[in-house]
């Protein structure tokens, strides 16, 4: 069984292969969807072997879930940048969501595909964590740590300043976060627009975060 490579021990040269890989199967999603993101084609046009490939990405989820780790990159970097300006940490965080929202949205096949690998655990996914980990700063208003561009070029800035995963407010930023991926499921099956999901987001994150 082929065993990704871990991106923190890659060389620089690695780092760089690795990221060409991402943008040659992202760049092949957009013009065709998840089914262009064949391996051997991803291989073919990125200009590595295909034994090389899979060396990095053992299965094509792993490589649908790094292409969605990108925009969440470019998230991070636009929260660093442009950080909300909602009077209340529930407004701020909404705004987080709604942002990961619009940015999943642009591709939906990949959003789909990246859904039903945080229900089904066909890969190791930390979307959801680094997704509350983000809600949570902004709704205490700590930005500290958060990477301001793609984590490969900021290694070590999450250890700046730790997020304790079992503090109740922790906890809470956390079920926001499932709300969250279960209105992108309802989003992607057509029943609900955008619109109608971020006045729910609204509704369960004034009531999650009242506390805050």
């Amino acid at each position: 069984m082929a065993v990704q490579a871990p991106t923190g021990t890659m060389s620089r040269s690695q780092t760089q292969r690795r990221k060409r890989i991402v943008q040659t199967a992202a760049a092949l999603a957009v013009r065709g969807g998840v089914d262009a993101m064949q391996m051997r084609s991803v291989a073919e046009r990125a200009g590595v072997a295909l034994g090389t490939l899979y060396r990095y990405f053992p299965s094509k989820m792993d490589l649908v879930v790094a292409v969605v780790t990108e925009e969440l990159d470019l998230l991070e970097g636009g929260i660093v940048r442009r950080p909300p300006t909602a009077d209340t940490p529930s407004g701020r965080a909404v705004d987080v969501l709604l942002r990961a929202t619009r940015g999943l949205m642009r591709e939906p096949e990949l959003a789909d595909a990246l859904v039903r690998s945080l229900i089904m655990a066909e890969v190791k996914v930390e979307l959801d964590t680094r997704i509350s980990d983000l809600v949570w700063r902004v709704a205490t208003g700590n930005l500290e740590g958060v990477a301001p561009g793609p984590a490969d070029d900021t290694e070590g800035a999450e250890d700046d300043a730790p997020v304790d995963r079992g503090d109740t407010g922790y906890v809470l930023a956390e079920s926001l976060t499932s709300v969250w991926i279960f209105e992108l499921v309802e989003i992607l099956k057509g029943r609900r627009n955008v619109d109608e999901a971020e006045r729910r987001l609204r509704t369960a994150a004034d009531h999650l975060l009242a506390s805050f």
